[in-house]
């Protein structure tokens, strides 16, 4: 097998193990990966990384299915407002934001309020945990999906993944949000897929997605998000969110830094 195939596999086995737990997208965390390690061109990047998340996202959705975890009327709300999102953001993405300097400082911009977040939230506890008489999202949930798969679309990460800490910060429970999210963002990316591959047909340039890396980093992501989701329980949420903050933030100034040089 080629190295950058095996790497692939095994930078989406480890960042899916450790994100699917708190309904972060994988994604995430691969994009930089595949810019920096791999040297994906732009914009062809963005449709890899929506292509790792059709093929990695049900293993974690199956575990949660399994569990029971898959279940009220959240993951329809997100959906709805995330598929025409995305399908908007990918054509930003292809016509006005074609320059890696932009999509560098994008990803900066992204990341930061994502890492302090999650950090700040692995030192405090919910004030209470939600019933599941209380776990409708307010009726403005849709409208915010909708602007959150624009920039999902943009950056490749399906806009679930920006919907769960935003939820969870709400006050409902990571239990609820991490299937709802991952499920929305398998849907969005499906589509955005889809828009990549036919915007491909219409456009010059790297657009369509870079097939053999996406399969081979979606494949180990589907077994590290089907271990994920299965750990969830067993895993202390305050320690998977500093990590993944400091993860985030991490990755942000590295790509700030290149920016500004």
């Amino acid at each position: 097998m080629d190295w950058t195939l095996a790497g692939g596999l095994v930078a989406g086995l480890l960042i899916a193990t450790v994100t699917a737990p708190v309904g972060v997208s994988g994604a995430v965390f691969l994009l930089p990966v595949q810019l920096s390690v791999f040297g994906v061109p732009n914009p062809t990047i963005t449709p890899t990384n929506l292509l790792f998340n059709v093929v990695a996202g049900p293993g974690a959705l199956w575990r949660y299915r399994l569990d029971g975890a898959l279940r009220g009327d959240l993951t329809r709300r997100l959906v709805l407002g995330t598929l025409p999102g995305v399908v908007l953001g990918a054509v930003i993405r292809v016509y006005a934001l074609p320059g890696p300097g932009v999509f560098r400082l994008l990803i900066a911009c992204l990341l930061l309020p994502l890492g302090l977040w999650l950090c700040g939230r692995a030192r405090i506890r919910p004030a209470h945990r939600p019933s599941s008489g209380d776990a409708s999202p307010p009726r403005h949930i849709t409208a915010l999906a909708l602007a959150v798969g624009v920039v999902g679309g943009i950056y490749g990460i399906g806009g679930g993944s920006l919907l769960g800490p935003i939820l969870v910060g709400r006050g409902l429970p990571v239990a609820r949000v991490a299937p709802a999210a991952l499920a929305a963002t398998f849907a969005t990316s499906l589509v955005g897929a889809a828009a990549y591959a036919l915007l491909s047909l219409v456009s010059t340039g790297d657009v369509a997605p870079d097939w053999a890396l996406g399969l081979a980093c979606g494949i180990g992501g589907l077994l590290g998000g089907y271990l994920g989701a299965h750990l969830q329980p067993r895993l202390p949420e305050p320690s998977l969110r500093l990590l993944l903050g400091i993860l985030a933030t991490a990755v942000e100034a590295l790509y700030a830094a290149q920016v500004l040089v």
